[in-house]
């Protein structure tokens, strides 16, 4: 600085040759010193009363790297004189009153050690405590405090009541006007404090009542601040009263291996889109279309048998278990319907009816349904010697989607005409007929967790999953999968659903519903995913392609547990051929 600079009255420094690096207050005065405070290469020390006016100085450097000046001429002379003394002393003070009052009424040993012509070394903290002003008697003895950096120290974090500090004589408005200020700049317009009055403003921790100090009394809260600033208002502001035990953390998502832990070969599986030749009994036994065969595997043993073959004539296009997993039915290219004792490998009985090929078929409780190139929808009823005993029109495009409600009240049955119809079991007429589909609507399902809770998927041209409310005929929702969907599964052990897709993107999806968040994408097949079946205790899923492969996929938990599936060593990992 050029000219000098005005200090404050009530600083107390202390300047050496040296950086000086720690502030000390003592009964309104600050003291600026080292560890070696009365060593040989001090120089100087400038005490500055509370109440004189203030002193220019001039080229000593401060603390904080700013210039001080010297003593000009006319105070050398005072200061030598005090400097006679042995001790420095403020401007107006005298020997006389650094005299303490003892009880036996002679003056301190310290004060003849400092009035003794040697003056001994004495620590900071004596000089310290004998600058006490006189007008103090009922404040107690003062001594150097230790201020830390608060920082680190994370206190916002414990709920400690605020005190007011004690406000000074006259100086009330201010003090107010300064906290009020202070707190505006660091916290905000909008954080509340107390006022030195005991009011309470706002909502922060500084604003709880004084009548119930140890509400919160150490009591810690939860940490946040390491997402947000220490200063952040809604950091601060905030206590719910609530204590970080009470407080349940969010569930992790749930983990579904990406990868298949079982491949089977499956020679001859059609790539096509309108058939359905894939489907797993209640007793665990997989049923295959093959060409002109159908063979049973057995997931316990990893046992294939052969149930049957149709010859070169006709081949296979849509099998089905009932229920009870005992009886299968097959559909054929010649548009009939057989159905086979599963365990015996015995055939039942055949019935016709279609005139072209059957490519899908659904069981009720007693009633076996299919659907048809022909575009019709035929009920069959084996207790009967006839081959139907109803038929359901209303598609104009062949039928390549059925599926009987859990209930046994409604059926579903999609088509190439792009129209997904629900019919009742007693009418011959839908009860619905559902257009938003832009392409063939093969994929089916029910949901068994809440009823007339049905969902769809498109073709290639719609790509779409829509779901309805079958008892008004609304859409409820929809989601665009961009990819072909071939087939949807619901599963019976939580509220989520499988999708299986082809064109473009071959993959598998597991849904979670209603909120239609994605909880796995699988993929591995290398061509359209046209078939699906799940496991009888709903867990895994098994899926076939035109690579001529199946795989199994562990995607649901179990009912008892929400932990994924894990394999149960039943089935070794690798490709095994079903034939």
């Amino acid at each position: 600085m050029n000219s000098s600079t005005i200090i404050p009255s009530f600083f107390l420094l202390t300047c050496n040759s040296h950086d000086q690096d720690q502030l000390h207050m003592s009964n309104g005065y600050l003291e600026l010193r080292k560890a070696g405070f009365f060593h040989s290469r001090v120089r100087k020390r400038l005490f500055l009363r509370s109440n004189p006016s203030v002193v220019s100085v001039s080229s000593i450097r401060s603390p904080l790297g700013s210039r001080i000046t010297k003593p000009t001429h006319s105070n050398k002379m005072e200061s030598n004189q005090r400097r006679k003394s042995g001790i420095n002393l403020p401007a107006g003070m005298s020997e006389t009153s650094l005299r303490l009052n003892t009880g036996a009424g002679s003056p301190s040993p310290l004060i003849r050690a400092l009035s003794s012509p040697s003056p001994r070394i004495m620590s900071p903290r004596t000089i310290s405590n004998l600058t006490s002003s006189p007008s103090s008697k009922s404040a107690g003895a003062c001594s150097d405090r230790f201020i830390p950096c608060r920082s680190s120290s994370r206190l916002h974090t414990f709920g400690l009541p605020d005190k007011a500090s004690p406000v000074k004589e006259g100086g009330g408005a201010s003090n107010e006007a300064y906290t009020r200020l202070l707190r505006c700049e660091l916290f905000g317009p909008d954080f509340g404090f107390s006022s030195p009055a005991g009011g309470t403003k706002g909502s922060g921790p500084y604003s709880s009542p004084a009548s119930s100090p140890s509400k919160n009394m150490l009591r810690f809260k939860t940490d946040s601040s390491g997402q947000n600033s220490p200063y952040s208002g809604s950091i601060l502001g905030q206590d719910n009263g609530l204590s970080s035990e009470s407080v349940t953390p969010p569930k992790p998502p749930r983990k579904v291996p990406k990868t298949p832990h079982k491949v089977l070969d499956a020679p001859s599986l059609q790539d096509d889109f309108y058939l359905n030749l894939v489907d797993w009994s209640s007793q665990n036994v997989l049923a295959v279309g093959l060409g002109s065969c159908v063979y049973l595997w057995t997931a316990t043993t990893s046992k294939v048998t052969k149930l049957c073959d149709l010859g070169p004539n006709d081949g296979v296009c849509s099998v089905q278990w009932t229920r009870e997993g005992s009886y299968i039915s097959v559909g054929t290219s010649l548009g009939k319907v057989q159905v086979w004792d599963g365990t015996q490998c015995k055939k039942v009985r055949t019935m016709g009816g279609h005139q072209t090929r059957t490519g899908v078929l659904a069981w009720s409780s007693r009633i076996l349904s299919s659907g048809s190139r022909d575009r019709n929808i035929l009920q069959h009823d084996i207790r009967v010697p006839s081959d139907y005993i109803s038929k359901l029109v209303g598609h104009k495009s062949e039928v390549c989607g059925l599926k009987w409600s859990h209930d046994d009240r409604e059926l579903a049955s999609g088509g190439n005409d792009n129209q997904l119809l629900v019919w009742n079991q007693h009418s011959a007429q839908p009860l619905h007929r559902l257009t938003e589909h832009t392409a063939a609507v093969k994929a089916i399902a029910w949901s068994p967790h809440q009823s007339n809770l049905l969902v769809s998927g498109g073709g290639t041209a719609d790509r779409c999953i829509r779901f309805w409310n079958t008892a008004n005929g609304n859409q409820l929702n929809h989601v665009d999968t961009g990819s072909q969907v071939c087939n949807l599964a619901w599963s019976k052990n939580v509220n989520e659903l499988v999708s299986t897709h082809g064109y473009s993107q071959n993959q598998i999806m597991v849904w979670k519903y209603p909120t239609l968040a994605k909880v796995a994408t699988l993929t591995g097949h290398s061509m359209r995913v046209l078939y699906l079946a799940m496991s009888p205790d709903g867990q895994t899923i098994v899926t076939g392609a035109g690579d001529e492969t199946l795989r199994f996929w562990n995607v649901f938990p179990s009912v008892k547990s929400p932990a994924p599936v894990r394999d149960s060593g039943l089935w070794s990992l690798g490709r095994t051929q079903i034939r």
